[in-house]
């Protein structure tokens, strides 16, 4: 699994190399090697590092990379009603009209299946959404979204591929143990390596500045990149913090267009959850615990995100926190399960089937996955796939209120998306059952 940023990783790899001589002579005979040691993180082996020594009498100057864009396309990209005219330009293709879900298998097989029987279903309805998506996704790693408006439907339908969609689907399908969700996964992340830029951050849009929210996930999703094993981009990150020290989305530089302003002060939680996630216990993400804490102990995370109007993403969002932050955040692991296990309707339920597929990884990622009924859900699962494969398109982030700005209900999803979470909780329900039959039985 891709690794978490590494704060003061630079520094830490300086100072060793000042005492040991020996592990001097390694870094430079072969840095990738020495530096993944020292770390105990895989470094990716498609990207070079090289360590120059100083001397007394040789001064070495490092230049970053030049810009990806030439000067004519960053201006183009970021001012006043240019930047509306290049939005739409870099906007993918058309999408048409959202496909029905199509009817569920009969209800009745309810309870009829036996544990083995059904786990043999879902791996089976795993191989055919892996083979879905492998035909999916682009040939250079792109998870397409679409991007459609709820609040006016005549608005065309986009289809678009920022980097953060593809390191939101691959973190969930990275959980799955089957060679094809490993091939998609390793060209999904070449795919975030070459969107990637300097020092390691990443926006959603062109004509958009940067955003935590992107730099965070996609952070995660290519974890062994140098830039984020040496902990590159963490300065920048920490740098983009409110006077309570929680994180702000948007990365802002003086020449910035003003397309954001009224969303500067904001704070949203699954940001933080998110960034928290990638820098794990560092010292300077404690106010933003502390803010999380208290959304999720007084029952306050409904309505508290704008790019996440789905409580049920925000909890998935913290429970990834949690468990890539530990042990820092293990208290609240009771707390945000009596969170998730409110939101379920009188059925046992928890809203669609991406909603339930994103209510069953949270919970396993807290260890709380027991206090379900763990074969309904599977069955759920397993039966709201369609035949080619796919699991149907619904709504996965976007703003659905003019609470936040003055332009709203965009909304963002796709069949892919909803795919990806529906195969990483099938993985994880058919793990629970698969540990459940090998344990003996204890009233034997």
């Amino acid at each position: 699994m891709p690794v978490k940023a590494a704060p003061g990783a630079t520094d830490r790899i300086l100072a060793r190399a000042a005492e040991d001589l020996d592990f001097r002579a390694r870094l430079l005979a072969d840095p990738n090697d020495a530096i993944e040691r020292e770390l105990g993180s895989p470094v990716s082996g498609d990207h070079e590092i090289r360590v120059h020594e100083e001397t007394d009498s040789v001064t070495h100057i490092v230049l970053p990379p030049m810009e990806k864009f030439s000067a004519e396309e960053r201006k183009a990209a970021k001012h006043g009603a240019t930047s509306l005219e290049f939005l739409k330009k870099t906007m993918h293709d058309p999408a048409p009209a959202a496909r029905s879900p199509g009817p569920m298998r009969s209800k009745e097989r309810v309870g009829a299946l036996t544990e083995e029987t059904l786990a043999g279903a879902a791996r089976e309805s795993m191989h055919r959404g892996l083979v879905f998506l492998d035909s999916a996704v682009d040939g250079n790693g792109a998870w397409h979204c679409i991007r459609f408006n709820l609040g006016a439907p005549d608005i065309p339908r986009h289809f678009e591929r920022p980097a953060f969609v593809t390191a939101l689907c691959v973190l969930a399908l990275e959980s799955c143990d089957d060679e094809r969700a490993g091939s998609i996964c390793a060209r999904s992340r070449r795919y975030l390596a070459d969107t990637m830029e300097y020092p390691g951050l990443w926006r959603y849009y062109r004509h958009l500045p940067q955003d935590l929210d992107s730099t965070a996930l996609c952070s995660l999703a290519i974890g062994s990149h140098p830039w984020i094993v040496l902990g590159r981009n963490v300065p920048r990150v920490l740098a983009n913090r409110d006077e309570d020290g929680r994180f702000l989305t948007w990365v802002l530089e003086d020449d910035e267009p003003d397309v954001v302003t009224s969303f500067r002060i904001e704070a949203d939680p699954v940001v933080n959850a998110n960034v928290i996630a990638f820098l794990g216990g560092h010292p300077e993400t404690r106010d933003a615990q502390r803010w999380l804490e208290t959304l999720i102990s007084k029952g306050s995370l409904d309505g508290s995100s704008k790019w996440y109007p789905d409580e049920v993403t925000i909890c998935h969002a913290v429970a990834r926190a949690i468990v890539r932050s530990r042990p820092e955040l293990d208290h609240l692991r009771p707390f945000l399960a009596a969170r998730i296990l409110a939101l379920r309707d009188g059925h046992g339920a928890f809203g669609n089937v991406l909603q339930t597929a994103q209510a069953v990884s949270a919970l396993h990622g807290i260890g709380k996955l027991e206090a379900i009924d763990a074969k309904r859900a599977m069955e759920r699962l397993v039966d709201s796939q369609r035949e080619d494969g796919s699991w149907p398109e619904l709504l996965a982030f976007g703003d659905q209120t003019l609470r936040w700005g003055a332009i709203g209900q965009i909304g963002h999803g796709s069949e892919s998306v909803t795919s990806a979470f529906c195969i990483e909780a099938l993985q994880r329900l058919t793990g629970m059952l698969a540990g459940s039959r090998s344990r003996p039985d204890r009233h034997a």
